[in-house]
């Protein structure tokens, strides 16, 4: 397995490098650790004022040291854990979500782990910016880290293309073998909103929403003992659960309620415009999870015109 880990010496950080050093790995795995260190204009704002600031080299060099030591103490401490793992430190200039995503395409790796940073009192509704776009923008599944467990997991289970792209990760994959696994399918509201406006007007609309709840119902319960009995044949202990209500708050409540080291989700992937941004489950998910993340997204073919920008 090919894992890219990201690192800039932070404690965010350094808890990504720990659940990576944790593991269960099989032999041949290989881990590039990156570190992407800011451009000199970036680093001193802007191009001119390279020949104004007489420390310019050493606030340079000061900030390239930061990130020489985040990789080699993220090295030290994976082969201390893992000596036969392959491991591989890259410094690169840039910027970093860019460069993390660019280097998780050239790699090609399997998996980017990154760290989940904290936030002070208004920013604390923030995903880590850096987080977030390797989340939007990356090739292959990302695990936002927040600590070194993988389980209990909880599995979000909508039904849809990006869940079962999840499922085949979460059964298929090494790391996550004999952890207990809860897989969550938050039904739909079937509420109607002439409903809520006149109900007195729609003498049919009570039964109607009763009849289209219980339909919903049931195909949500159908489909979640579906996933659970093939997470079972995989050999996982793995309950089902169903919850009605908003998704993200109800998986993230599970989440809390089972002590779950993971909360694995599928983001559908989309082209043009709209790949830019990850679907509002997952966001929410990311933003107020207390425990890691993994965040499997369904990648949407390119559209005729990327394609032909592509060649």
């Amino acid at each position: 397995m090919r894992i890219l880990l990201a690192t800039d010496g932070s404690r965010a950080a350094d808890q990504a490098r720990d659940l990576v050093a944790a593991l269960p790995w099989r032999e041949g795995g290989r881990v590039r650790v990156v570190s992407v260190a800011p451009t000199r204009t970036e680093i001193l704002g802007v191009p001119w004022t390279v020949d104004v600031l007489p420390d310019a080299d050493q606030l340079e060099d000061e900030i390239l040291r930061v990130h020489r030591d985040a990789l080699e103490t993220a090295k030290r401490e994976i082969s201390s854990a893992r000596p036969d793992l392959v491991i591989e430190p890259i410094l690169i200039r840039g910027r970093a979500a860019s460069a993390i995503v660019d280097e998780a395409r050239a790699m090609p790796a399997d998996l980017i782990v990154v760290g989940h940073r904290g936030h002070g009192r208004w920013e604390s509704m923030l995903l880590g910016s850096v987080s977030s776009e390797v989340v939007d923008h990356a090739p292959c599944p990302v695990l936002v880290a927040r600590d070194e467990r993988l389980g209990p997991v909880v599995f979000a289970d909508d039904g849809s293309a990006s869940a079962r792209t999840a499922e085949a990760v979460l059964s298929s994959w090494p790391l996550f073998t004999g952890l207990p696994v809860t897989v969550l399918t938050v039904a739909e509201e079937a509420f109607s909103y002439a409903a809520a406006l006149a109900p007195l007007l729609y003498s049919e609309t009570m039964a109607q929403y009763a009849d289209s709840t219980h339909e919903l119902e049931r195909i949500a319960r159908e489909e979640n003992e579906a996933a659970a009995g093939r997470l079972r044949e995989a050999g996982f202990e793995a309950t089902g659960l169903i919850r009605a209500g908003d998704a993200a708050h109800e998986i993230v409540a599970v989440a809390r309620e089972r002590e779950a080291g993971l909360i694995v989700v599928g983001s559908r992937g989309q082209t043009g415009l709209r790949r830019l941004i990850l679907g509002s489950v997952a966001r929410n998910v990311l933003l107020h999870a207390p425990c890691s993340v993994l965040v499997v997204r369904e990648m949407a073919p390119p559209s005729p015109a990327e394609s032909a920008r592509g060649e």
